[in-house]
């Protein structure tokens, strides 16, 4: 999921994105969807750690594919879910950010609309004070 998510959305790999076309092309599309990329990981990633969670009954090379084939999907699905659950945590975030800002604002707006109130009335009038009572 990180990796995928690195090269998908990351400044880093923008360029790559560019020159490949984007969404547009059928090239860009494999580097610029983060479940796409994922599979094609997952793919790679399996065989090379020997990370297989599914075991099969059938044997030879069929059996063989298709371990490979279905642990893939797994760990693809597996980051697909944390993948949402991260999407939440960061939306959530932004979500706090945006009361936050908002807040700001509307506290500084206050603050004008004080000022230009204080500016608009007349100065205070000096009263006498009360003669202080002995003690």
């Amino acid at each position: 999921m990180g990796m995928a998510q690195t090269l998908t959305r990351e400044r880093v790999f923008a360029g790559l994105r560019e020159r490949l076309g984007g969404k547009d092309t059928w090239m860009g599309y494999l580097v610029s969807c983060p479940y796409c990329a994922s599979h094609y990981f997952a793919f790679v990633l399996v065989p090379l750690t020997g990370t297989y969670s599914i075991e099969v009954t059938v044997g030879g090379w069929v059996g063989a594919v298709l371990r490979w084939f279905l642990s893939s999907l797994l760990i693809t699905v597996i980051a697909a879910f944390f993948r949402v659950v991260f999407w939440f945590v960061d939306e959530t975030q932004g979500l706090v950010r945006r009361r936050q800002r908002t807040e700001e604002e509307e506290t500084a707006t206050r603050r004008l609309m004080r000022k230009k109130v204080e500016q608009t009335l007349p100065p205070p009038q000096h009263t006498e004070e009360p003669p202080e009572a002995p003690h």
